[in-house]
């Protein structure tokens, strides 16, 4: 079977499965979207106490719904955070706690356009999160199938704010860690995945348990 056609059929089978299960805060689901999954706020909160959170100063977050609960932990825990802009329209959006009144609103897209500022010259990151519709314990992960996450992490490594040894999560519902993902050459990888029940690390240079 052609890539593509898996790819979109696991899609499917994500959302159709979200849905029928009643996991998504979207009345009719999340077909084409980043699933902004019920317990998001509990896989955020887990995220914020592993000791890789704690040990990051700047965090980038890609910016889909169901990652606004990171995105808020983020800047209560004091961290610079960077989020990307919708499709990367326009580049990326640097938010500094100090100079915000609402961490809630913005933790929002709306609210990092009002907060934010738009910078290419990042800082080193420490820690990169990324929306997933599934991903599995490889570290293969399958987006929406606009590429964007992919392009992110391409890049940060690129120009160099990240490397090979930074933690790139993604936190999901436990019904979106499948066995496999289907992947190409260009696909990026994560290596740490975090549910609303458990964290699971990828590489072995990473502190705590992992997946081999």
């Amino acid at each position: 079977m052609n890539i593509q056609i898996e790819k979109e059929n696991l899609r499917k089978h994500i959302w159709d499965l979200l849905f029928k299960e009643k996991i998504s805060y979207r009345v009719n689901g999340d077909y084409n979207k980043i699933p902004n999954f019920k317990g998001s706020d509990f896989a955020a909160k887990r995220l914020s106490q592993t000791i890789e959170w704690d040990e990051s100063k700047v965090i980038f977050c890609s910016p889909d719904s169901a990652q606004i609960p990171v995105r808020e932990y983020a800047l209560k825990d004091k961290k610079t955070l960077i989020m990307a802009s919708p499709k990367i329209k326009d580049g990326y959006i640097l938010l500094n706690h100090e100079d915000i009144d609402d961490l809630s609103i913005a933790s929002t897209i709306e609210g990092s356009y009002k907060y934010g500022k738009f910078d290419m010259n990042l800082p080193k990151i420490d820690l990169v999160v990324e929306g997933s519709v599934c991903v599995d314990k490889l570290g293969h992960r399958l987006g929406k199938g606009g590429g964007y996450g992919d392009r992110e992490i391409d890049y940060l490594m690129k120009n160099e704010y990240i490397s090979t040894n930074t933690p790139i999560v993604t936190t999901i519902h436990p019904l979106q860690l499948v066995f496999k993902v289907p992947t190409e050459k260009h696909d990026k990888n994560i290596n740490m995945i975090v549910t609303i029940n458990k964290v699971i690390r990828i590489k072995q240079n990473f502190k705590g348990d992992f997946v081999k």
